[in-house]
């Protein structure tokens, strides 16, 4: 059985219990199960997953073994913990419910709140970008876009972050495949160009558009991580020239990165 393959451990390993085992000692059942499951999950070996936890070792043995019993883990012939089947089945019918446009509402709105600008949330959908999410503002006028539409990503500050996490070589396929049509004067439409703007979002951790993609229209772009850290959405705060300057636009960055983090973390995202 796989629960042989876990060392057993006397109660005087008990009485060696570290300060983060004592320190979690009054957690009930309940809690204790599920530090160890999420040790076990982040962690392949025994030593890490007690370590992780700060319970003592005969009360980690204890309860892994439930856990490899019940296939929420399992233990390869090396004995490393790994994910078991139960796990993957409940994490795959999770992903599957998942709703992004719901997920990223609240914090969408307050982004509104606090920016009194525009704000997208838009999704990688082959080699452009479509918005999932827009929030208007309080502003007496209203953006020329809408839930549904596809944008470029050469010329968006959505599409620019998904570009930026994308490697040299990826980025030079997305060229030869879409092209760099030129949307407004504005619009880079060099691989040059693309490649030196795409080092400064790499740099700064956020994107802009000036008037690339619609004249009069500029915003800054964050990107949001899915749980396995791919940047596969973007968050941006977009306003007309005439209401805002590209130096009150760009100051605006740490509003949107802070947003987009907060996302992430909901999707499940660990830096």
């Amino acid at each position: 059985m796989a629960t042989e393959t876990v060392q057993h451990y006397s109660t005087a390993d008990d009485a060696s219990a570290s300060a983060g085992a004592r320190a979690t000692a009054s957690a009930g059942a309940s809690e204790k199960t599920l530090l160890v499951l999420e040790a076990a999950l982040t962690h392949s070996r025994f030593t890490e997953v007690v370590e992780a936890t700060g319970l003592a070792k005969a009360t980690t043995h204890r309860i892994l073994a439930t856990l490899v019993n019940s296939q929420f883990v399992t233990v390869d012939v090396d004995g490393n913990y790994l994910p078991g089947p139960k796990i993957l089945s409940l994490a795959g019918a999770a992903l599957q419910r998942i709703d992004i446009s719901a997920i990223a509402r609240p914090f969408v709105d307050e982004l509104v709140a606090k920016s009194h600008c525009t704000i997208h949330l838009g999704v990688v959908n082959g080699d452009e970008i479509i918005y999932l999410v827009r929030a208007d503002s309080d502003r007496p006028y209203v953006m020329p876009s809408r839930v549904g539409l596809s944008v470029p990503m050469h010329s968006t500050g959505i599409g620019k972050v998904v570009l930026a996490s994308r490697s040299d070589d990826e980025l030079e396929r997305f060229v030869a495949r879409a092209g760099l049509p030129a949307l407004t004067r504005h619009t880079i439409t060099s691989i040059e160009g693309l490649r030196a703007e795409i080092a400064a979002v790499r740099s700064h951790g956020y994107a802009l558009d000036r008037e690339e993609n619609v004249p009069g229209l500029g915003c800054v772009a964050a990107p949001v991580r899915d749980h396995t850290g791919t940047v596969k959405y973007g968050i941006s705060v977009s306003t007309l020239l005439i209401e805002h300057t590209m130096e009150q636009i760009e100051a605006m960055s740490t509003l949107a990165v802070a947003t987009a983090d907060r996302i992430s973390a909901a999707l499940g995202y660990r830096a």
